[in-house]
């Protein structure tokens, strides 16, 4: 199977089925090893492509994909930037930051937010989130272990690879974000725009009918749902 595609024409890091198994169970071990709430690993490309590749529980799965509605948060950052965010607490300042976002995840009882970047020197694959229902920092001893995890969720998802351009070679492309392209490319086509205006769309409307973006894009790519010209 060819490799998704981001806005930009890059390939978007994917998983096999098998990588993504392994990468529940190392959200679940997460969770008890760091007193979490729950752990969630995506997969994302530099142009803001994203997939979802794994997490510990359903409720988690949800938390996790608001990162992609949005557009914004300690996730999205920790890629952006190469560099673990580290929320103790999603207060007043954190809202000033991610203003859509940090309402969101403390509506769903979050409380604090871990992000640890997925990268082999300067291939970046993504991010593994440490979600909390209380504020306050990881400890020196859980820190260290979230950055172990995180070293085995990069091995994980280049399990079976060369290792040449761990970037664009990781398997097979991610099911649970293959609908979503689609849908932003068929968005495109029905609006005349470029694909991250139909994406910028998708997620607007996403946002104001208080529905999952994956859900959403399903139902464009089943003919469920239209959005034409003066679709808001």
């Amino acid at each position: 199977m060819n490799p998704e595609r981001g806005n930009d024409g890059s390939a978007l890091p994917s998983v096999s089925g098998g990588a993504v198994s392994r990468l529940r169970t190392l959200c679940a071990d997460a969770t008890r090893a760091l007193s979490a709430a729950g752990v969630g690993v995506s997969v994302m490309a530099r142009d803001g492509a994203y997939g979802l590749a794994a997490a510990s529980d359903p409720a988690t799965e949800r938390i996790e994909e608001l990162q992609l509605t949005f557009g914004e948060g300690p996730c999205v950052d920790a890629f952006t930037t190469g560099r673990p965010i580290l929320i103790a607490d999603l207060d007043d300042e954190a809202a000033q930051r991610w203003p859509v976002y940090t309402p969101a995840v403390h509506q769903a009882g979050i409380r604090a937010v871990f992000a640890f970047p997925l990268q082999v020197g300067a291939a970046r694959l993504g991010v593994l989130d440490v979600f909390r229902t209380r504020a306050g920092a990881l400890s020196r001893d859980e820190l260290g272990q979230a950055f172990t995890l995180s070293d085995l969720a990069v091995t994980t998802l280049l399990d079976g690879q060369d290792g040449a351009h761990p970037e664009h070679d990781v398997d097979e492309a991610i099911e649970q974000g293959a609908s979503l392209w689609q849908a932003q490319g068929m968005v495109m086509v029905m609006l005349g725009v470029t694909l991250a205006e139909a994406l910028v769309r998708l997620r607007a409307h996403a946002y104001s009918t208080d529905r999952r973006l994956s859900e959403l894009a399903a139902d464009v790519v089943a003919g469920r749902l239209h959005f034409d010209r003066d679709h808001s």
